[in-house]
């Protein structure tokens, strides 16, 4: 076991879209039948000295952790150099979190909260800027229960924004010039079509355990997405162009999203001993197998953001569980 304490910064996935990076001398490679993701899903730790390391949750992996202390701690600020640099900075007073997972001066430094106002005349700095007025992409995701959500998404981030979100499927509907045309029809679109900016990780967690079928999913999906292309079809905003574009979800998660007998995973992430295998990945819930059972269960990893753990050879305890007789 060993006994450094890692603060928990997330599920990332960084790495480029399935089918985008096939080896050398090889045919290109289908996106829609990718077995590797490219890149791969990480839990981003930061170490007591501040440097960060990187556990693969790839499917057959083993995750062993012990929640060291109790309560959320800040996980610093991020300042925006340019579109393709910015940088963390470790929180100086290492605290607890006061807002979600910062502390007050940590929460007022960062600059990427700045981007949500941008587009209503928000005070950006230039780095921040740059960043902004780079390519964006308005999207329309649907996740496992049916709930369809409008986002945004930067070029370099339009597909590892979707897969650390989780969603069951997704399209595309319009390419903007920069951040602030793209969060004004953001914006437009809630307001004229209804869709919410946001999707509680609880629920998506809850909605894996009897995920609905594919077919209305995509559906769902389908139906709003051209309501909002009907939309834009006729707003007066300019600097965007409509597009009809699906999103490929990592392979990883389909066993995720497709049927089967699941469990929600019955031990709180705020303390104790945890430890499983496992066989699937959707955004930051993971499709676990636990020592002592066949039966699989559903952990959301984002319940973990902001917490400190240790690493090690840890199991989780078998709950009494009575599988389904159909």
């Amino acid at each position: 076991m060993t006994d450094t304490r890692y603060l928990v910064h997330g599920v990332f996935w960084d790495g480029p879209p399935p089918g985008s990076s096939p080896a050398a001398g090889s045919k290109a490679a289908d996106p829609a039948k990718a077995m590797d993701d490219a890149g791969g899903p990480v839990l981003r730790l930061q170490s007591p000295e501040g440097d960060f390391r990187e556990l693969g949750l790839h499917s057959g992996a083993r995750l062993g952790f012990r929640v060291a202390q109790p309560g959320r701690f800040c996980l610093g600020h991020v300042q925006v150099q340019s579109a393709g640099s910015r940088s963390h900075i470790l929180c100086g007073s290492r605290v607890p979190a006061a807002r979600g997972k910062q502390c007050e001066r940590c929460f007022v430094l960062d600059e990427s909260r700045l981007m949500h106002d941008f587009h209503r005349g928000g005070r950006v700095t230039p780095g921040l800027r740059d960043y902004l007025m780079q390519e964006h992409w308005l999207y329309i995701a649907t996740f496992a229960g049916g709930a369809t959500k409008v986002g945004t998404a930067s070029g370099p981030r339009k597909w590892s924004r979707l897969a650390e979100q989780g969603a069951a499927t997704a399209a595309y509907v319009a390419r903007a010039q920069d951040g602030r045309v793209v969060r004004i029809l953001e914006d437009l679109v809630t307001a004229e079509v209804g869709l919410t900016q946001q999707v509680r990780s609880a629920a998506k967690a809850d909605a894996l355990l009897q995920p609905l079928p594919a077919a209305d999913l995509l559906a769902t999906n389908a139906r709003a997405a051209a309501e909002v292309r009907a939309l834009l079809a006729r707003t007066a905003v300019d600097g965007f162009e409509t597009v009809a574009e699906q999103w490929v979800r990592p392979a990883q998660a389909d066993a995720l999203h497709g049927p089967g007998q699941r469990h929600p995973y019955p031990h709180a992430l705020d303390q104790g001993q945890h430890g499983f295998r496992i066989t699937a990945l959707s955004g930051a819930n993971v499709l676990a197998r636990l020592d002592g059972t066949d039966a699989v269960f559903v952990v959301n990893l984002s319940q973990l953001a902001a917490r400190t753990i240790t690493l090690g050879d840890y199991a989780s305890e078998v709950p009494a569980v009575q599988e389904s007789l159909f």
